[in-house]
């Protein structure tokens, strides 16, 4: 092959060097496209990062220079805005070059993403963790989650859902191995900051919102810390004052191990593509109508499909699903342990959290398998018409289980908002793994692949609107909740407590000192506490998107005949 047809790229990673010889097992194909997905599927698991980025220089608890949750919420954003794009951009080519290259290509971003990304946490330069993580591992992630579908798609022409699924499954299950190695890492990394001493023992000052405290050394910024925070440092702490800066919450050596690893794993995995040959098709198969009959044996040109209104009505479909569960993962931890840790704190600690960020990621993973096998049989539009109507009334269910379980902590309305957002993944998961097959029932295998990553510029759409709303939402009503909150304390009480009086509330605010669970340690006896009810309104919201989406699945109909056409010239894959 000459280096003009490989376009400078070297010659051996593209397709035409991994064609399948015959009697080539299929079932090799997909560990490959599996070990991948769980590589970059370990975004999913982003939250657990939360707690040691928004405390990285006061390690015990945030310090005023500390990033705040909306603005590392907005990392995993940009990740996958770019994971949408690159997929978008990448689709032609990588029916030019092949699985493989596309493989490699994404092993160096999202390796690489992640050594820049740590850089940017040892120097405290936020800026870095979005160029590496976001934007270079977002391309990553981009091509990393293409580069299997469509070869998986022709390897399994007799079963399209259960290979979408296979191929698509691994990146729900990425955060089931990453969190808790996640976990496990930021724990070995992490050192404890200086101790100065009680509470009570030690002068602290607020000045500009910021609480100083005058050692032997000067005066140094501190932060103070619960019994339950300083429980969760290495080997264990005690309440009271710790110095700022002296610490680390190990993330950045997290970071660059997971760089590391991920890169030589996707490598491997990248050269065990195959691609079948040209006219492949598993022995005595022939191609058979399903009952959705929606299905079709004639091919759209990856340009003419953005020309029907089969592919918008797709986009939106995607676009909305996501929108309502991807917002919800990017915060899972936080949200599991504000809605219920206030109320049954002995039940919901920071493991039980823990273990639920890994429990969404096994029903994200079972999911994209299990409903992508179903529409097999079922379709693939009754698939999404079971995403929809449910949907719709588990997100309309979480309101109520944190409403109730705040003023009644009951075991059945925890267990009632666990299982409903467990059922909420699966059907998010499947949303994904389900699409492929009915873009390739709309316009034919032959650009699915291509097609498939312009339509996931809805995951990139959506990468924005969910954690968009889910943040802007939960804060008008913190913002809300610590001004009635303020209302009601006795500003005596206030200002022994925080050492400034209420009039300093939005400053203090802005520093992070006053919080609605210190507020509620002053608060008048029965005062209600409005932390499990933050999110009420944004699930309101997400369950009326999902009405939109229902709708435009209802009125999906086959693409009409003027958009086929025959293309015999690049059916044949060049082997040379």
């Amino acid at each position: 092959m000459s280096n003009a047809h490989s376009g400078g790229a070297p010659g051996f990673l593209r397709k035409e060097h991994i064609v399948a010889k015959p009697g080539f097992n299929r079932w090799l194909v997909p560990p490959a496209s599996i070990a991948i997905h769980l590589c970059i599927g370990s975004v999913y698991a982003w939250s657990v990062f939360n707690p040691a980025l928004t405390r990285e220089l006061g390690v015990v608890a945030p310090a005023a220079d500390d990033w705040n949750l909306s603005s590392v919420v907005w990392i995993f954003s940009v990740a996958i805005v770019f994971l949408g794009l690159a997929a978008a951009f990448a689709g032609k080519w990588l029916e030019d070059v092949g699985p493989r290259m596309v493989g490699v290509v994404a092993a160096f971003l999202w390796g690489g993403g992640f050594v820049i990304g740590s850089f940017g946490i040892m120097t405290h330069q936020l800026w870095l963790i979005y160029l590496g993580y976001g934007v270079l591992g977002g391309c990553g992630l981009g091509l990393g989650y293409v580069s299997p579908v469509s070869t998986l798609i022709r390897w399994f022409p007799d079963r399209r859902g259960m290979a979408t699924g296979m191929a698509i499954m691994g990146f729900g299950g990425g955060a089931m191995i990453a969190a808790p190695v996640k976990g496990w890492l930021l724990a070995l990394y992490a050192k404890a900051p200086e101790y100065l001493g009680a509470r009570d023992a030690i002068d602290t000052v607020v000045e500009g919102g910021r609480v100083f405290a005058t050692t032997a050394a000067g005066k140094v910024e501190v932060v103070i810390a619960s019994a339950q925070q300083a429980a969760n440092l290495p080997g264990g702490g005690e309440a009271g004052v710790y110095a700022v800066g002296t610490g680390n919450t190990g993330a950045a050596a997290t970071f660059l191990t997971l760089g590391i690893v991920y890169f030589i794993v996707m490598v491997i995995a990248a050269f065990s593509y195959r691609v079948p040959a040209e006219g492949w098709k598993p022995e005595g198969w022939q191609p058979s109508p399903v009952a959705s009959g929606m299905i079709t044996h004639k091919n759209v040109h990856i340009d003419q499909a953005l020309k029907t209104p089969q592919f918008w009505q797709l986009w939106i479909m995607l676009c909305f699903n996501v929108t309502a569960g991807i917002g919800v993962i990017g915060v899972a931890k936080t949200m599991m342990s504000e809605i219920f840790g206030t109320t049954m704190p002995l039940v919901v600690t920071a493991a039980f959290a823990s273990t639920y960020v890994l429990m969404i990621s096994v029903f994200n993973m079972v999911g994209r398998f299990f409903w992508a096998s179903t529409s097999d049989y079922i379709g693939r539009k009754a698939t999404y018409m079971c995403f929809f109507v449910l949907g719709t009334l588990l997100y309309l269910s979480i309101p109520y289980f944190a409403t109730e379980g705040a003023s009644d902590p009951s075991m059945i309305y925890l267990i009632g908002f666990y299982a409903a957002t467990m059922v909420i993944f699966s059907m998010y998961g499947g949303g994904f793994a389900t699409v492929p097959a009915y873009l390739a029932d709309m316009f034919g295998t032959m650009h699915v692949g291509g097609i498939h990553g312009r339509l996931l510029t809805a995951w990139s759409t959506a990468g924005v609107l969910g954690p968009l709303a889910i943040t802007s939402l939960r804060q008008m009503s913190v913002t809300n909740a610590i001004q009635d909150l303020g209302a009601k304390v006795d500003p005596a009480a206030f200002a022994e407590k925080f050492g400034a009086p209420i009039a300093q509330l939005e400053e203090l605010v802005a520093a992070k000192t006053v919080t609605i669970a210190k507020l509620m340690e002053i608060a008048p006896a029965g005062t209600v506490d409005p932390t499990p009810s933050l999110y009420n309104t944004t699930m309101y919201v997400m369950a009326a998107l999902l009405v939109i989406a229902f709708f435009a699945n209802l009125f999906l109909k086959p693409v009409k005949e003027h958009h086929h056409h025959d293309e015999p010239e690049l059916a044949a894959i060049p082997v040379e």
